[in-house]
């Protein structure tokens, strides 16, 4: 049996948390993502959970970290500036390779910026925001049921790969209202189980791994000893502070990601199978997008959507396909010119790459992205 709900964005993620499993939420209220929080302190309790505020941002992350170490699955949310504040403890997790679910609720910066605008101001803060090579996913959803399964999904991906995963979503789709069809009870939902030990635990190292390069977990309390550090560090878990260390562990934690990217990554496709030129858009900009792409289709224009829904790792061989299909990309985003980037990178020059760049507070419409795609189209 299943239920027919009129849900904002937030509301089905903290659906989606339960659904999977969350078990723990360490927060500090913050404009647009306040809702989880508020959600979470009422639902937890109800399923064996465990909510608590803490006194900032950065001890959320701290809160949410102790909690994966125990077994348990987490969950933090929160906006440009909270984010900012937890990059040094996501590099920590990332070193330890600790399992857990970010929810970033993006909104207008730098700094107080407009707490209740939406922005895609943080895409290239949420790869490279924390210092020195780290591995970690993003995810963006660009609906509100999407928002219920993409955070089962980061959860799936997080426990998989024992990794820190993003969710990346947008003032827009946190706080609009659609409807969703949920299950009235998510026990047929599977749920993530992360790896264990299966060696007795006198021969238990923190971070030996078979072919998946993935380490092993046990929780704490579990009779396995763990040391768990910041520090470069070998399959001890304890700091190993040589070149050839600091190689094995950048060169696994990689590995255990980008062998994995048929796996990782996620795009849809949206009327590209004869578009002759495509845009690349995420979040509420894909919203405009599909509308803007239906419109120009109804000129007798070929343009078609691709729309990455895993941000993180960056959809390489996607975009390189796309490219030798169509005749020109326009990457819609709201900041300044972040994502694009990459695209750029990925086109090598092949195709001309533009961008439309809305960074006004304010989404564009689909008869503004329309009139940008004629004129990169040449009409």
């Amino acid at each position: 049996m299943s239920k027919i709900l009129l849900l904002q964005g937030n509301q089905a993620v903290v659906e989606g948390a339960i659904a999977a499993g969350c078990k723990f939420f360490g927060g500090y209220p913050i404009t647009p993502s306040t809702e989880i929080a508020e959600l979470l302190a009422e639902r937890l309790p109800l399923v064996g959970g465990k909510f608590i505020q803490m006194e900032d941002e950065i001890a959320s992350m701290g809160a949410i970290i102790g909690a994966s170490l125990t077994g348990k699955k987490v969950m933090t949310a929160t906006s440009g500036p909270g984010f900012s504040l937890k990059q040094e403890l996501i590099g920590y997790a990332c070193m330890a390779e600790i399992p857990l679910v970010i929810v970033n609720v993006q909104r207008v910066g730098p700094s107080t910026g407009q707490p209740t605008s939406p922005s895609h101001g943080d895409v290239m803060q949420a790869r490279w925001g924390t210092h020195g090579d780290h591995w970690l996913i993003a995810l963006t959803p660009a609906s509100v049921p999407e928002c219920f399964e993409i955070t089962v999904r980061a959860y799936a991906l997080s426990e998989k790969y024992r990794v820190p995963v993003i969710l990346l979503m947008d003032e827009v789709i946190g706080h609009m209202r659609e409807k969703i069809e949920l299950p009235d009870t998510y026990d047929n939902i599977p749920q993530p189980e992360r790896k264990l030990p299966t060696c007795p635990p006198e021969k238990f190292n923190a971070y030996a791994t078979d072919e998946s390069l993935v380490p092993p977990m046990p929780p704490f309390g579990s009779g396995y000893r763990l040391h768990v550090t910041g520090l470069v560090h070998d399959e001890t878990g304890f700091p190993k502070g040589t070149g050839a260390a600091t190689v094995a562990s950048t060169d696994r934690q990689y590995h255990k990601l980008y062998d994995n990217l048929d796996d990782i990554v996620q795009v849809e496709n949206y009327k590209l199978d004869d578009a002759e030129y495509a845009v690349i858009a995420f979040g509420c900009a894909a919203r405009t997008a599909y509308d803007s792409i239906d419109r120009a289709r109804a000129e007798g224009l070929k343009v078609g959507l691709l729309r990455p829904i895993t941000i993180w790792p960056f959809a390489d061989k996607q975009v390189k396909e796309l490219a030798s299909k169509v005749k020109g990309i326009m990457v819609h985003e709201l900041n300044r010119g972040q994502y694009v980037l990459e695209v750029e990178r990925a086109v090598a020059g092949k195709i001309p790459v533009t961008s439309y760049c809305k960074y006004d507070n304010e989404p564009a419409t689909p008869a503004q992205l329309l009139a940008e795609i004629k004129k990169a189209m040449g009409l």
